[in-house]
């Protein structure tokens, strides 16, 4: 099986080394420091499973690859209408593109009835750019589960998790999606087929439309946000309309909002991609995580208010990012431990 990880980043190289691992023909397409590292030394995974080192092909250049059978598409959802010219060479009659993306994706109302049937939603899909880019028919949706960063370039720490859902827009369980479950699971990852994947999207977002913006606005870790009343009392109002939202679009997810609270306070001072990007200037990744709900949110008039003004405040600030006015920032520091006399929290 040849497989093509456009996007090579923490979670696409993660993937992919552990793709090539399992024995399929992985190729990365990367580019600068990342790349070189990736040619001379190959994927370096650290991991609390077992650090392990894979060596796929590694190119800048797509064409240099060809037609493949899958192309795992690890990057950021913001860039994806203008990865057509990157992403044709590595289409076949057959290739499937496997969408490792947070957040609404730009096929969720293909393949499926209802009032909402085939229905372009323009937060994620402006006029229709990214389904021209990535053809609806070639797509296979993934939500993932894992947590990795780039420690430095050809060395991806994985910290947590090793499940990357995937599942076709029209619900059947597909001759393609177990191919590619197979060859995940080969690799030593947890690859279900889900013929509900809607459900887990909206499980997923419920903490990637709280904490990525909360986070990116406060500067603090997903601990810091639980920990503190007023914020965590912001998060869990988001979370409800969130769920409001899906409940009008027929998604009841099988979480509640408390466990999905607890959870992210767990996770401890981990801070999220999105405030990683703001800490480097970078335009966070906005319209599939929030944006995009709010115009559900329209679409079945639902009111969320706390959505709606949480959108406003961190579209703002993407503005600001994107044209240099922002500014890099300096990483949260780690809280300050407290001194061994001071009496222990209550209960």
């Amino acid at each position: 099986m040849r497989i093509a990880v456009l996007g090579a980043g923490a979670i696409g190289a993660y993937a992919g080394a552990a793709l090539q691992r399992g024995g399929a023909d992985v190729h990365l397409i990367a580019r600068g420091a990342h790349l070189e590292a990736l040619r001379t030394d190959g994927v370096r995974v650290l991991s609390p499973r077992g650090d392990f080192t894979a060596h796929p092909h590694a190119t800048s250049d797509p064409a240099e690859v060809g037609p493949v059978d899958f192309v795992f598409l690890g990057l950021k959802a913001q860039h994806y209408a203008a990865a057509g010219p990157l992403l044709r060479p590595l289409l076949g009659p057959s290739t499937a593109v496997v969408a490792a993306q947070n957040g609404i994706p730009w096929w969720y109302f293909h393949g499926i009835g209802g009032p909402f049937a085939g229905r372009r939603i323009h937060t994620v899909d402006p006029g229709g750019a990214v389904s021209r880019a990535v053809p609806v028919e070639r797509a296979i949706g993934c939500v993932v589960y894992a947590a990795t960063e780039i420690v430095r370039p050809g060395v991806i720490r994985h910290m947590e998790g090793t499940r990357f859902s995937i599942g076709e827009p029209d619900g059947t369980v597909s001759a393609r999606c177990r191919a590619f479950s197979e060859a995940m699971t080969a690799g030593g990852l947890k690859c279900p087929v889900e013929p509900e994947l809607r459900e887990d999207i909206w499980v997923k977002l419920m903490g990637n439309i709280t904490f990525n913006p909360l986070s990116a606005l406060t500067r603090s870790t997903m601990a810091q946000i639980c920990r503190d009343r007023s914020t965590r009392g912001l998060a869990r109002a988001m979370m409800a309309e969130t769920l409001e939202v899906a409940a009008r679009l027929g998604v009841t997810p099988g979480v509640s909002i408390e466990r999905r609270l607890a959870g992210a306070e767990r996770a401890g001072d981990h801070r999220t991609s999105t405030l990683h990007d703001v800490e480097r200037g970078r335009p966070m990744e906005l319209d599939v995580l929030l944006t995009a709900v709010v115009e559900l949110a329209d679409l079945t008039g639902v009111h969320a208010p706390t959505l709606r003004a949480m959108d406003a405040v961190a579209r703002l600030l993407n503005e600001r990012l994107a044209d240099g006015t922002a500014g890099a920032t300096a990483p949260v520091a780690p809280p300050t431990p407290a001194p061994a006399t001071a009496p222990a929290p209550a209960p």
